[in-house]
């Protein structure tokens, strides 16, 4: 009986640890009825992802997890059911933030080393060949050589968007973003609301999201508990939204979450999936 899944993690294609093989292995383990791969604005883990799901019995979906700008905050907005014959027209979009992304990094690293923090980009990038380098990475070779205790610290003080050396570059516009993915026949979700977005900053910004074909939002995450989880089952319902969510597993990059059920509270409805597929449309 299909039951539960997690239509939120990460491979090292991106800053997960795991590969999408190992991904698929896992999740049907676990017993998941279906996993969605949606690397940081890449799909270059979903051919690979794909292969390995052949023969198993866990479905696996293409996604990919797009930063965008809403004003001054970033806002992450997954996409769903991706078909293979838009992989080039996704990386094409995000070849351009990727570059971006890039020099941000060796910014980034640039003014560290100034600043007295002996981290090198090349270095990183020759430890991740698959991955595209975003500031995890960075945050755990500070770690590693030993100028913070863990990578929560490193974010909330060298890599810090307030006071860090941490400039960010300009990324995609959600709003644009959600339409573009809903023509390609994509379905788009907003990851994580309230890590970016208090309730009533929310209800703005869903209010002209639906108008651009938001389908759905994350009610169920990783790090919510029963309260936030029903407060954002009342705002879906009130939005018209489908429900959706996952563990945003990154593997050992991020300890104590775990595929399919977060921080041990996490159970993704299997319903939520079929739910969002209806979505879906030719692109």
């Amino acid at each position: 009986m299909k039951t539960y899944c997690d239509l939120h993690t990460h491979s090292a294609y991106s800053d997960g640890t795991w590969m999408p093989a190992e991904l698929i292995a896992e999740a049907e383990k676990i017993g998941l009825s279906a996993i969605a791969l949606t690397d940081h604005n890449t799909v270059a883990g979903l051919p690979e992802f794909f292969r390995a799901a052949q023969g198993k019995n866990v479905e696996a979906i293409g996604g990919v997890e797009l930063s965008t700008d809403y004003g001054e905050v970033e806002l992450h907005i997954v996409g769903l059911f991706i078909q293979e014959k838009h992989f080039d027209e996704v990386t094409k979009v995000v070849t351009e933030l990727t570059q971006r992304k890039e020099a941000s990094n060796r910014k980034l690293c640039d003014d560290l080393r100034q600043g007295g923090y002996d981290v090198d980009l090349d270095e990183i990038k020759a430890k991740t060949p698959r991955g595209h380098i975003n500031r995890a990475h960075i945050a755990s070779a500070l770690v590693e050589k030993g100028y913070v205790q863990s990578i929560g610290e490193a974010f909330a003080t060298l890599l810090s968007k307030n006071g860090g050396f941490y400039n960010q570059p300009k990324r995609l516009d959600v709003f644009e973003t959600i339409a573009w993915l809903d023509k390609i026949g994509c379905v788009s979700v907003l990851a994580h609301p309230f890590e970016e977005l208090d309730e009533a900053a929310l209800r703005v910004f869903l209010q002209k999201a639906k108008q651009y074909g938001l389908h759905g939002m994350e009610t169920e995450y990783a790090k919510y508990n029963i309260e936030t989880v029903q407060k954002l089952k009342e705002i879906a319902k009130e939005f018209h939204l489908k429900e959706s969510g996952g563990s945003d597993f990154h593997g050992d990059r991020r300890k104590g979450t775990y595929l399919g059920i977060g921080q041990g509270n996490l159970r993704v409805p299997h319903q939520f999936m079929e739910s969002l597929r209806a979505e879906r449309k030719e692109g």
